[in-house]
């Protein structure tokens, strides 16, 4: 909690990796500090929202599919997913994306 209360002026974007770090880190953004939705956002790979700061811009958490052997080696996860998801963090946060 003390890392994201620091990191909250300036983090602009998030990239959560499966359903369990999403449902765990909606409530940690909001003790940080951040507006949660309501209801809660689902997670779904890809799944993007934008939590509402008090003060400045707010924070563009991304989904993900945990990066698990499970997921990789049965292609639930794939390279260019993977890709694409770090991607649209990118751009989200502000940062220069490459194709």
């Amino acid at each position: 909690m003390r890392e994201l209360r620091l990191l909250r002026p300036t983090v602009r974007a998030a990239l959560v990796l499966g359903a369990f770090g999403w449902q765990a880190a909606l409530p940690a953004f909001a003790e940080a500090g951040w507006t949660v939705p309501r209801p809660r956002p689902a997670f779904a790979h890809g799944a993007r929202v934008t939590l509402d700061a008090p003060e400045g811009p707010g924070l563009h958490l991304v989904g993900c599919f945990h990066v698990s052997q499970r997921n990789t080696f049965t292609g639930r996860l794939t390279p260019d997913m993977l890709r694409d998801v770090l991607r649209t963090a990118a751009a989200a946060a502000g940062l220069p994306t490459r194709t």
